[in-house]
């Protein structure tokens, strides 16, 4: 499928959506619309991912194109009226528009008319299915080996961590596969459960359900984590994913100089340690889960200072660590498989 992927003012640091689908996903990304870096391309701003011009507008996309999609998922998950005059023009052209927002395209009347009238299809990924229900506690009964990613906060490379685990378990010669739950890892993997949109009730059941469904055909099932333990506000769609998922192992995830929660700076983030206690406590009840790896994001540091801070790290959660993106993952790799 050829799609483009509207960023608009956050490409790409604050897109992670359209940075994981040019990195992971099999769309054939033909442009990215940002109007700030209009002229410019892709790679001009991330490095080891495909390649596409960066366009102002919708209006502005090359044919053949077959979906536009939405690669902003902002706090909240909120529609940005910006959006709409790319969203309607995408429309226009027979488009389909794929979105992971809490904001569903499917209750906006204006798409849904234009949609009908072009033959699109308007896909909220963030939608979940309605025949969810309450964990039986039977995760722990299949097969594969339970590899969860949890972290340090929101934003710090779970999605990521999971997907280059899962990409090099694969290259190693194992069946692995991701459990994805959240948008972006949907999108990536084309099916899944936005577990941050599940009635509470049903959040560990919508995750074992995922586990019970492919556990029995591969070796290992890399979890997508979502949020921090001590989040203000996203701690509950991490304790959901944990107790639904009953890994047999966790994997740290850390932004490395962090030392607030994003976007709730007088929050303070705990030490390192305190996490590797609050993680596997927590597990506890449901699993002996304990965190054997960890992943660090040094993209905002040097070689020398990366290097230091991964030997810190890996000192406070007492185990091998990486950056998945910049050095090498056996290590990491070993310690879990």
């Amino acid at each position: 499928m050829r799609v483009a992927v509207l960023a608009h003012g956050k490409f790409p640091d604050r897109a992670k959506t359209a940075v994981g689908v040019l990195r992971y996903a099999d769309y054939d990304v033909v442009s990215v619309i940002d109007r700030d870096h209009a002229g410019s391309r892709v790679t001009d701003h991330v490095p080891g991912v495909q390649d596409a011009p960066v366009v102002a507008g919708f209006g502005e996309v090359p044919e053949p194109v077959d979906a536009l999609l939405i690669g902003i998922a902002p706090i909240g998950g909120g529609f940005d009226e910006s959006w709409r005059p790319d969203v309607l023009a995408a429309l226009s052209r027979g488009c389909d528009v794929i979105a992971g927002l809490h904001y569903f395209l499917n209750d906006d009347e204006e798409f849904v008319s234009l949609a009908a009238e072009n033959d699109c299809e308007l896909r909220d990924v963030r939608r979940p299915p309605d025949d969810l229900s309450v964990s039986e506690g039977l995760a722990g009964a299949v097969d594969a080996e339970v590899i969860l990613t949890v972290g340090t906060d929101c934003s710090v490379g779970k999605m990521t961590t999971t997907m280059e685990l899962a990409r090099a378990a694969k290259a190693a010669g194992h069946e692995a596969a991701v459990i994805p739950t959240g948008q972006t890892g949907i999108m990536i993997e084309g099916w899944g459960t936005p577990i941050d949109r599940v009635v509470s009730d049903f959040t560990a059941g919508a995750v074992e359900a995922m586990i019970r469904k492919k556990g029995d055909d591969y070796e290992y099932l890399f979890v997508e984590g979502q949020g921090s333990i001590v989040h203000p506000a996203y701690s509950a769609v991490t304790c959901g994913i944990l107790h639904g998922a009953m890994p047999d192992a966790l994997v740290l995830c850390h932004e490395a100089d962090r030392d607030r929660i994003h976007g709730y700076e007088p929050f303070p983030l705990p030490s390192i340690e305190e996490y590797v206690d609050l993680y596997e406590g927590l597990a506890a009840p449901v699993s002996d889960a304990s965190v054997v790896a960890g992943a660090l994001n040094t993209s905002d540091l040097g070689d020398a200072a990366a290097r230091d801070a991964l030997v810190d790290f890996e000192s406070a959660i007492d185990a091998p660590a990486t950056d998945v993106l910049r050095y090498d993952i056996d290590d990491v790799l070993e310690a879990i498989v």
